[in-house]
């Protein structure tokens, strides 16, 4: 996997964190879709966002969108329900970071390539028609190990027929194996780095606190559209690293996307 490809996964988060929550209790009246075991909305978009985290440059990237409207675990039954309008619901989360090396940016000068990772785990919340709030937690694999999570709010809106608003606050949170992977320096990248950085060992915590919003559309039954906006600052050890006052503690996105549903069964 070449490391633009790789960079171009990372933004599916970026939209798909949000839109996974919202679609597990989405607006569509059960009665105009059939019950499927798994009903899931799939597209592609367009984000602009940091170059990596704590970076102050940014680039446009092609995405995925993943969301999860009903989802059926066996032994379990139906974990997420998109009929229901109000009351818990639970989803799959996931995330995908691209490989980040020292040729990405000046202020990473003397930094190893950390290889990509994947992110797998859960989150659940609560849903009103009118508010939600959720959480997710998600294990590393391969270019880091930590354990990673976010915590959610959101108002919601409904302006005119077919759109939907939401927006509210996020909080990101993550153990020291994250902390340290992107943004730790170790003594010889600080010596590698030329004066650049220095040593820093962070610790687990809260890394940052923001907004988000996003606006959707629903053109057909099966076709949305999506506007998607959000604001991070960095904070605590994530806030004091080296490379991010190389870079900036501000992190701003805005993406824009089409999805298309699909639904079908697998279990008798």
């Amino acid at each position: 996997m070449t490391t633009h490809f790789a960079r171009c996964l990372l933004g599916a988060t970026a939209l798909a964190a949000l839109i996974v929550p919202a679609q597990a209790q989405d607006a569509y009246p059960a009665a105009e879709k059939p019950v499927r075991q798994y009903v899931m909305d799939l597209g592609i978009g367009g984000m602009v966002q940091p170059r990596y985290e704590g970076a102050d440059s940014y680039l446009i990237y092609p995405f995925p969108i993943i969301s999860v409207s009903n989802f059926y675990f066996p032994g379990l039954g139906q974990i997420a329900d998109g009929k229901k309008r109000s009351g818990f619901f639970v989803y799959p989360s996931f995330n995908f970071i691209g490989e980040r090396s020292a040729s990405d940016s000046a202020d990473l000068t003397g930094t190893k390539t950390v290889n990509w990772a994947l992110e797998l785990g859960l989150g659940g919340g609560f849903r009103t028609d009118h508010f939600r709030a959720f959480a997710e937690l998600r294990q590393g694999i391969n270019g880091h190990h930590g354990q990673v999570g976010q915590l959610g709010a959101d108002a919601i809106f409904f302006p005119m027929d077919k759109v939907e608003w939401s927006i509210g606050p996020r909080t990101s949170f993550a153990t020291g194996d994250y902390m340290d992977t992107y943004f730790g320096v170790t003594a010889a990248e600080a010596a590698a780095s030329g004066g650049r950085l220095t040593a820093y060992d962070p610790d687990a915590g809260f890394k940052s606190v923001g907004l988000a919003t996003r606006i959707s559309y629903n053109v057909t039954d099966d076709v949305r559209l999506h506007l998607q906006g959000g604001y991070d600052r960095l904070v605590g050890d994530a806030a004091d690293s080296p490379i991010t006052k190389a870079g900036d503690k501000n992190q701003f996105s805005i993406g824009l996307g089409a999805t298309y549903r699909f639904s079908f069964d697998l279990f008798n």
